[in-house]
C-alpha cells in the first residue's frame, strides 16, 4: 500500500502532550463525573462508566448488543501516515476489548489554521482510513474544528454476541491474567518528542501501536476468556485495579523487565517518561501493594499506554490452549498473574519469581 508523500514535518514537537498521555488525570476526571446527576435508567443499556469498561454497551437485537467507544488524542509520532493508523488502532482497540467486531467509525479531527499542510491532513485520515479497512470496519463520516493544538481519532460502533462479551467486572478468583502487548510506549514517544529515539527503536514502538488487538481479542473469545481491558492511558496498574474493582477481586501480578520495550528502564532512569505516568502513580499508588519492585520497573508500570495490548482474564482449565492458541497466531503475551480473593488493595505486586505471600 502506497503511502502519502507529506512535507518532513514533526508532528509531536507541535503539542503539549502526546498521545494518551495527553488524557485528563484519573483523579481529575473522577472528581468531575462525581458531580453529574444519575442518568436516566434505560434497561437496554448494560454497561455504563459504572464500571469503567473500555466502551458501552447497548442491547439490539436477539442475543447481539452494540459496543460503543470514541477515541481521540494529539500526535503520538511524527509521521501523519502513522499517527493516523495509531489513532485508529486505539480506538478500534475499545471495541475488541469488548470481546466485539467494529463495523462503524466516525472521523475526529482538530487541526489549526496554520501550521499543518493539508497534504498532512490527508496523510492522517488516509492512515485511519486503512488502519480501519484492515479491521473490517467502513468510515462513513467524521467531523473536524479548528483547534490549537492537532488531534485525531474516532467514535467507533461495534456488535457483540452478549453471552460472549468481556468485561471489566468479569474477573473470578483463580482466573489466569496475560498480557499481549509490551509496556512502554509512554517513556518511548517521550524519547522520541525530546528527540532522544533511535530509529530502529521507533519503528518497533510505531509498528507495536498500529497492530490491532483483533487477534489477542479473537483468540480470548474462543478460549472462554471472562474478562478484558484495553492497556492504554491509565497504565497497567490503573487498568488492572478497574478490573479488580469491577470484580471483587484483587489482581496479584508477577512483573519482569520482560515486560516492557527496550530501553524504558534506562530512559526512567534519566528521568524521560510522560507526565501522565506521575498523575497515574499519583492516583492508583494507594490501592497498590508495590511489593519493593525496583523503582525503575515500578515506574513503567505506570506508564501510560498508547494501543497498548489487552490484559486478560481466563479461568485457569484453559490456560494452557489460550497461550497455545496466542503463539499460532503470532501474538506476543507473557503470563502476568492470576485473580486471588479479595484484600485490601486491588493490586499486589509480586516479585517475579517469588512465591505469593
Amino acid at each position: 500500500m502506497a503511502r502519502p508523500r507529506v512535507p518532513d514535518v514533526r508532528l509531536t514537537e507541535t503539542v503539549a502532550a502526546a498521545g494518551c498521555a495527553a488524557k485528563l488525570g484519573p483523579g481529575d476526571l473522577r472528581l468531575a463525573l462525581s458531580k453529574l446527576r444519575p442518568p436516566r435508567r434505560d434497561r437496554r443499556v448494560l454497561v455504563d462508566s459504572s464500571t469503567l469498561d473500555d466502551a458501552g454497551i447497548f442491547a439490539h437485537g436477539r442475543g447481539e448488543v452494540l459496543v460503543q467507544t470514541v477515541d481521540f488524542f494529539t500526535p503520538i509520532v511524527d509521521d501523519p501516515y502513522d499517527f493516523g493508523q495509531v489513532a485508529a488502532a486505539n480506538a478500534l482497540s475499545d471495541v475488541f476489548a469488548m470481546g466485539g467486531e467494529p463495523l462503524t467509525a466516525l472521523a475526529l479531527l482538530c487541526a489549526p489554521d496554520t501550521g499543518v499542510a493539508p497534504e498532512v491532513i490527508a496523510a492522517i485520515l488516509q492512515g485511519g482510513l486503512d488502519k480501519v479497512h484492515e479491521a473490517g470496519a467502513s468510515v462513513v463520516g467524521g467531523h473536524s474544528i479548528r483547534d490549537p493544538e492537532l488531534k485525531f481519532g474516532y467514535a467507533v460502533t461495534g456488535v457483540a454476541k452478549r453471552r460472549r462479551l468481556l468485561l471489566n467486572s468479569g474477573a473470578r478468583k483463580g482466573d489466569r491474567l496475560y498480557l499481549t502487548k509490551p509496556l512502554g510506549t509512554g517513556v518511548l514517544t517521550t524519547a522520541l518528542k525530546q528527540r532522544r529515539l533511535e530509529p530502529a527503536l521507533l519503528r518497533r514502538v510505531t509498528r507495536q501501536m498500529t497492530t490491532l488487538n483483533r487477534a489477542a481479542a479473537e483468540t480470548a473469545v474462543a478460549f472462554g476468556a471472562v474478562a478484558a481491558t484495553d492497556v492504554t492511558g491509565f497504565s497497567v496498574l490503573g487498568h488492572a485495579s478497574q478490573m479488580a474493582d469491577a470484580s471483587g477481586v484483587t489482581m496479584l501480578l508477577r512483573p519482569s523487565g520482560d515486560w516492557l520495550l527496550p530501553r524504558v528502564r534506562e530512559l526512567i532512569a534519566e528521568s524521560v517518561h510522560p507526565g501522565g505516568l506521575v498523575r497515574n502513580r499519583g492516583f492508583y499508588r494507594d490501592r497498590i501493594d508495590e511489593g519493593g519492585l525496583p523503582e525503575d520497573l515500578l515506574m513503567a508500570l505506570y506508564d501510560p499506554q498508547t494501543s497498548g495490548g489487552l490484559l486478560v482474564a481466563i479461568p485457569p482449565r484453559r490456560a494452557v490452549a489460550f497461550e497455545a492458541a496466542l503463539r499460532r497466531r503470532r501474538v506476543w503475551h507473557v503470563a502476568a498473574g492470576e485473580a486471588v480473593a479479595r484484600e485490601t488493595v486491588s493490586v499486589r505486586l509480586v516479585a517475579d519469581g517469588r512465591a505469593p505471600a
